[in-house]
């Protein structure tokens, strides 16, 4: 198996981008990725997406993107993991470099969430759970999140104002990246103040309804110094696990297993610990998520994630940064588009390229994408070529 590494990023910016068709967005980033990396062709495509058959009647996006970036005629496929698509494809483009099957791959994230009502935008998102046992009980993916957070709040005795921290260093990141959506600090009276969307799940435990794209090209690491200026960064591990769809039939509600799983695989095949790694960008779509992956992947005990938060150990200066250009809810969640993304703002900070984000000394970190309510959970591990 060839050791892969990045030779290229782009992104766009995240927001209300109703001038932009999927297509539109896909390409812009692409490019932006191909330009980084010093490049003009690649042999595959790897598209991450959730929701365009149903917000945009647009499916078959891997072809749709070759063409219009002008790369019809190589291989190109839609891969969709729910809000883990980003990292599934990602994964995917890894192995086949790993395999030798390719040489130069690209992965794309690419999401159109506002140009549709809100009814439509949740319903589709609840597709991402259990449609027999929860979807059709009118269970929204915030009422389901909202159940894992009462339940952990009561199960280990956390207040909810225990969560705000999560929120105040994500939107404190999120004002030095100019592609995130929400580029204002909040403070700990606004965060308790939030309107509630659902018990105890308020405003700012909530990442946004946003479109957006992100992209990186990815080849060999013996390829890598010829076809690019860049510094590779090297992939140590990707690995995924899974977990029922429906929380009622998860082992533990609150363990958040298939995170665990990913990560332990993620860390043995990297050789690596949880001291090991010097940045952590977690899918905090809500905020007991962060708290949630941040035990599975073995930063704090069980019950013990909101204290990371509350003790300042989670922001760029920290012990365990993460979020660091603003995570879901700062940065934004176009949902298909969300694990790539996280990828970007990780090799960013690895680059050495955050600006007033940066995390001193990063040479090692993580990311954790995660689909549904922790049902699919991609895990990988990066690091810095000396």
């Amino acid at each position: 198996m060839r050791e892969v590494c990045v030779i290229g990023i782009g992104q766009t910016p995240i927001g209300e981008l109703w001038e932009m068709s999927l297509r539109d967005l896909g390409a812009a980033a692409l490019r932006s990725a191909a330009q980084d990396a010093g490049i003009e062709q690649v042999d595959a495509l790897y598209v991450a997406n959730m929701l365009a058959p149903r917000l945009s009647n647009q499916a078959h996006l891997g072809a749709l993107i070759a063409d219009f970036v002008g790369w019809r005629g190589i291989e190109a496929t839609t891969v969709e993991a729910a809000c883990a698509s980003g990292g599934a494809a990602f994964q995917t483009a890894v192995r086949a470099i790993a395999s030798g099957m390719i040489d130069v791959a690209a992965v794309c994230g690419v999401e159109k969430m506002t140009d549709a009502t809100t009814g439509p935008v949740t319903s589709a998102l609840a597709t991402a759970a259990d449609a027999d046992f929860e979807g059709a009980h009118g269970a929204s993916f915030v009422a389901l999140n909202a159940l894992v957070m009462r339940r952990y709040m009561y199960e280990y005795r956390v207040p909810h104002e225990a969560f705000g921290p999560f929120s105040i260093n994500a939107h404190q990141n999120a004002v030095n990246n100019p592609n995130a959506m929400f580029r204002k600090a909040i403070s700990e009276k606004v965060y308790n103040n939030a309107p509630m969307i659902a018990d105890p799940i308020n405003l700012y435990d909530s990442s946004p309804i946003c479109d957006g794209a992100a992209a990186i090209i990815l080849c060999s690491l013996e390829m890598a110094h010829d076809l690019s200026k860049n510094t590779p960064i090297r992939v140590l591990a990707s690995a995924t696990a899974t977990d029922s769809l429906d929380l009622a039939n998860r082992r533990d509600m609150l363990a958040l297993e298939a995170a665990r799983m990913s990560a332990a695989k993620a860390y043995d095949r990297a050789k690596l610990a949880p001291s090991n790694i010097d940045v952590f960008e977690v899918h905090d779509a809500f905020s007991i998520m962060a708290a949630l992956s941040l035990e599975a992947a073995g930063f704090a005990e069980r019950g013990k994630g909101t204290y990371l938060a509350q003790d300042g150990e989670i922001t760029v200066g920290g012990r365990v940064p993460i979020s660091t250009m603003g995570g879901l809810k700062g940065r934004g969640h176009p949902v298909g588009a969300t694990g790539v993304y996280e990828l970007v703002d990780l090799i960013t900070q690895l680059r050495g390229e955050a600006g007033a984000n940066q995390v001193p000394n990063a040479a090692i970190g993580m990311s954790q994408n995660i689909g549904g309510t922790g049902a699919t959970v991609v895990t990988h591990i990066l690091g810095r070529e000396n």
